[in-house]
């Protein structure tokens, strides 16, 4: 990634839609797919949603013309797409027709197109007087953008019968504490929080995938009420307290009354498998960890020592 055009694009309000095939950056020289690139890119002021599967990959393209074109909006939007675990899967997927996509998609019009006959200047200079109060119409754009993601979510569930939230859950409502992921090693989690239940252990899975602007009221309603959240990272902030997932939602949650305990794991680096087993072990590790109140930090599963 090209780090600095993240920043511009968003600044111009500029409506690009761009599938982020999620990988690890060097060095060493990797591939492979973990969240690093876009944790670095996170404050560039784009919306950010992560998917699980194909079928969501699809659906999302169409969600993203729709959200980041609206004239409420006028913003990037980047769909976060696991590398190689979802970018080179073959799984059955539900196509639309055209005729469906032209309704669910406006025409776009641009407000202030490149033309000879009218000429605009963009990406302008600006002194410090300046600067600041443009910093802060971005950020009110992007958190205004909400409503809109709500919207375009609504409409297409309306045509297609496929439903998707800012927060998701999966066997969360009775449960003690719960498991925090982005991406597509949420489905591996179901499946783990599945066997775990049947072992007597109320768990259950919260899903993030509206990542910016991020939904606070919806991660509210899923974790109010819990003991204890473990959150799984694919990234580190070096030198940091935590993953950046972590840390956020461990901001997210300061103060707030009952606040459950954040424990935090950092695993599946550049693709290192975790299976249903692994995610077994990170929850019941958390678990124990939330008990001991051992919350500092994080821990890297899987590290050779």
């Amino acid at each position: 990634l090209m780090a600095e055009i993240f920043f511009i694009a968003s600044a111009m309000r500029l409506p690009v839609v761009m599938a982020l095939a999620n990988r690890s950056l060097s060095a060493p020289l990797s591939i492979w797919n973990d969240h690093t690139d876009t944790m670095m890119v996170r404050d560039g002021g784009w919306i950010h949603v992560f998917v699980e599967n194909g079928q969501e990959a699809y659906d999302h393209v169409f969600w993203a013309f729709r959200v980041a074109e609206d004239p409420a909006v006028r913003l990037p939007v980047a769909i976060n797409i696991d590398g190689f675990i979802l970018t080179h899967v073959i799984e059955p997927i539900e196509f639309e027709d055209n005729e469906l996509i032209k309704r669910y998609i406006p025409e776009y019009r641009m407000e202030k197109p490149l033309h000879p006959d009218n000429p605009v200047s963009m990406g302008c200079f600006a002194m410090p007087e300046m600067y600041t109060e443009a910093q802060m119409a971005r950020e009110k754009a992007l958190v205004g953008s909400y409503a809109t993601c709500i919207k375009g979510w609504e409409e297409w569930a309306a045509l297609t019968g496929r439903r998707y939230h800012p927060i998701e859950t999966y066997r969360a409502e009775d449960a003690e504490y719960c498991i925090v992921t982005m991406g597509s090693l949420g489905e591996t989690a179901m499946a783990a929080v599945d066997e775990l239940r049947e072992e007597g252990e109320k768990v259950g899975v919260i899903k993030i995938r509206l990542w910016r602007p991020f939904p606070f009221e919806d991660f509210y309603r899923a974790a109010d009420g819990k003991d204890a959240l473990v959150v799984l990272d694919r990234a580190i902030s070096f030198g940091g307290p935590g993953g950046p997932v972590a840390l956020e939602v461990r901001s997210a949650m300061y103060r707030r009354p009952h606040a459950p305990v954040v424990v935090n794991y950092v695993a599946g680096l550049a693709s290192r498998d975790v299976r249903v087993e692994d995610f077994k072990a990170i929850i019941l590790g958390g678990k124990a960890k939330a008990a001991a109140g051992d919350t500092a930090g994080f821990t890297l599963y899987g590290v050779r020592e």
